[in-house]
């Protein structure tokens, strides 16, 4: 089990397109399953939810075993952490935004709008940069950190059972009146799963910069989430730019407070630039750590 071999792979390799339109990604599957247990058990409970999340842990542990103790399980249990990793990926997605952005307002709003969930309809420039590095510096945590960290401290059931719990809060882990009981579980053993990828992740961020270290401790609780709230702290402090803020879900407005409110608030396709930089030298910074933890193991 390499962790340093998984990161390295991902980034050459990404997720190719060509694969995943004959194959369904495992992360798919995983959301197929709860869509159907959601939508026959969700009785609006947290009973249910807690049902649902344990079946999830279980299910994901004991095939994340199952692979391990396979002939060459090893290998296979690298090109399983390589599918569940999404650094070469998030790179395309974030950078596909800047290159609509400096096309037309209107492509960078589609852009944007396949890696985010808010309303994308009314936003300005500015409102697209924001919506993008905030996805790039969320996705960075919950995509890249807290997989590789979870793939280090369990193998494959750890990168396995994260990527599981965490697909379950994308989807049922909303603060509405269909999903507050029953994602509660869900939601909740999410936050705990990234209390330690999403600080670490902020630390890869802010890198050598000792300001935005500051920052981070200082703004990193504004957010509405425990845990995007560390990451995107650091991005706006390396970026200057402020993150966060009023913005749209489902036709209503949130009343979220900015972070680093004495950022700037104009920002342009070249931040998106910025971000995706800021996010090459965190990469490299966990890739230093990872090597240090492969080492560590053998």
């Amino acid at each position: 089990m390499s962790v340093t071999l998984a990161l390295l792979l991902d980034a050459l390799i990404g997720d190719p397109p060509a694969l995943w339109q004959r194959l369904p990604h495992p992360v798919v599957l995983v959301g197929r399953l709860i869509a159907m247990f959601e939508a026959r058990f969700n009785r609006r409970n947290r009973r249910e939810g807690v049902i649902l999340l344990s079946l999830l842990v279980a299910g994901a542990g004991l095939i994340g075993l199952g692979i391990e103790w396979l002939p060459g399980g090893n290998v296979l249990s690298l090109l399983a952490a390589v599918i569940m990793l999404a650094h070469g990926s998030l790179l395309q997605h974030v950078r596909a935004v800047s290159d609509g952005l400096d096309s037309s307002l209107e492509e960078g709003r589609q852009a944007v709008a396949r890696i985010v969930g808010r309303d994308v309809r009314g936003l300005d420039e500015p409102g697209v940069v924001r919506a993008a590095v905030e996805s790039a510096a969320e996705n960075f945590s919950d995509g890249v950190v807290a997989p590789a960290f979870w793939y280090a401290v369990l193998g494959l059931p750890g990168i396995l059972i994260y990527k599981a719990v965490n697909t379950a809060d994308s989807m049922v882990g909303h603060r509405n009146e269909r999903y507050e009981a029953f994602g509660w579980a869900s939601a909740r053993f999410d936050d705990l799963l990234n209390a330690v990828p999403a600080r670490l992740a902020a630390v890869l961020i802010a890198g050598f910069d000792g300001r935005a270290h500051q920052i981070v401790r200082r703004d990193a609780g504004l957010h509405k989430s425990p845990s995007a709230g560390w990451p995107e702290a650091a991005m706006a402090a390396r970026l200057g730019l402020s993150l966060a803020g009023p913005r749209s879900y489902h036709g209503r407005m949130s009343a979220d407070p900015w972070i680093l409110p004495e950022g700037r608030r104009d920002g342009r396709s070249r931040d998106i630039r910025r971000a995706c930089s800021v996010l090459r030298q965190a990469f490299a910074f966990l890739l230093m750590l990872a090597l240090l933890s492969d080492v560590v193991r053998w």
